[in-house]
């Protein structure tokens, strides 16, 4: 790392293209031969990071137009691509068309009508969409639920059993399955097989009360990692055999059925390491801070968004202090907020300014989740090690980057 930071500089984000790879695959030994996984690039959307898992197997689940350009310049498929988000304007309709996806998922019978209506001025029939049903049941065992509760997410489940009618107006589209995300970072494998067990039975059931065929089933995933002291990774093992079971006589009444696993912070976040330099080491009211040159400005998760209690991502000296006696420090950012506290009471090695630390397990949700334009200090580069060798994958904002697209009215012309 310190090589790393010496040619790019710091802050830094540090992607390790070996454990990008290795995760996939590791997940793709375990699960049933027929279920694929796809990519969810909103956990970190860089191209490269992309391209890697895609060179293993992984498709694209895209929530934007820029995610899906992504998805495509990155080499993925388009019939290995799926469009889902509960906001989609005109213009990212229009492309999913264009490009020939594997299907947007609908979220609302409004979006279900207004991309009829672009099919039918686009010449364009029989095109896929699934239907992404906000379930009844709830899920348990989910860092963030995003279903089984009111949700902007999805049509609820009441609701959609009743829109057969309304499904048979609809001209251009073909209805080829369902969609379900219960939550994320669950850790206990058997929440996940159990959320994976009630998609399915009711992606049979729907299909059958709709009159469609099942063609497709996204039953989500969201599996998690273990951030913080007294949290396990999951049991990659336990899973496998769960899912497999979950998934065998569902598979055999439905053998033509494409079933999709989406994730994203599982595949990238053990591959991350923000790389952060300290610049001042000061001791206030009894508490020793380290203040660095990178914060929650460029690494928001670390700072425990969506969490009542700051717990700390796993954090380690780069440095060669490792046979000194462990102190406790505080690592924050350089912003003007007490919020920008990357760890909290850390036990480190002695870090002196000038000395690297690393926020490990840090591929997933780090500048694409965190205010990179709060005091104008910009988003931090990107590197992608890959075979040994170390590729720029995002270059730092500049000052002209930041000022580039800003406007300088002249005061001094009299207005009228």
């Amino acid at each position: 790392m310190t090589a790393l930071a010496e040619e790019f500089g710091t802050p830094l984000f540090v992607y390790d293209a070996d454990t990008l790879q290795g995760t996939f695959r590791e997940l793709r030994h375990v699960l049933p031969t027929g279920t694929d996984i796809f990519y969810s690039l909103k956990a970190n959307p860089n191209v490269s990071v992309c391209a890697v898992l895609n060179s293993v197997g992984a498709g694209a689940e895209v929530s934007s137009y820029v995610e899906l350009v992504t998805a495509l310049r990155a080499g993925v498929a388009p019939e290995d691509i799926i469009f889902l988000g509960p906001g989609k304007e005109e213009r990212e309709l229009t492309a999913c068309i264009e490009a020939g996806i594997h299907a947007v998922v609908c979220e609302s019978l409004d979006e279900l009508d207004l991309l009829d209506s672009l099919l039918a001025t686009s010449g364009r029939d029989d095109f896929p969409v699934l239907l992404r049903v906000n379930p009844a049941f709830g899920s348990k065992g989910s860092g963030l639920a995003m279903g089984g509760k009111p949700r902007q997410f999805g049509i609820d489940e009441a609701e959609l059993r009743d829109s057969k009618n309304r499904l048979a107006e609809l001209r251009h589209i073909r209805v080829k399955g369902v969609h379900a995300y219960m939550g994320t970072r669950f850790l206990d494998h058997e929440n996940v097989v159990h959320n994976t067990r009630r998609i399915l039975a009711l992606a049979e059931d729907l299909a059958g009360r709709l009159g469609f065929p099942l063609e497709t089933v996204d039953f989500g995933g969201g599996l998690g990692i273990a951030y913080f002291d007294n949290e396990k990774d999951l049991d990659l093992a336990a899973l496998g055999r769960g899912m497999a079971d979950a998934l065998s006589s569902f598979s055999a009444r439905n053998p033509d059925c494409r079933t999709i696993m989406e994730l994203g912070r599982y595949l990238t976040a053990m591959a991350g390491t923000y790389v952060v330099r300290a610049r001042y080491v000061k001791a206030s009211a009894g508490e020793t801070f380290v203040v660095a040159d990178g914060g929650t400005n460029h690494h928001m998760a670390a700072v425990g968004t969506g969490s009542f209690v700051k717990r700390n991502f796993p954090i380690r000296h780069l440095e060669n202090h490792e046979d000194e006696e462990l102190r406790f420090y505080t690592v924050t950012g350089p912003l003007c907020t007490p919020n920008d506290v990357v760890a909290k009471k850390a036990r480190l090695p002695e870090v002196r300014p000038g000395d690297l630390l690393g926020v490990e397990r840090s591929g997933a949700y780090g500048p694409s989740a965190s205010p990179g334009l709060f005091l104008s200090h910009g988003f931090p580069a990107e590197v992608l090690v890959h075979d040994g060798r170390a590729h720029l994958v995002r270059e730092r904002d500049s000052t002209e980057d930041m000022l580039a697209k800003q406007r300088l009215v002249d005061l001094r012309t009299p207005a009228g």
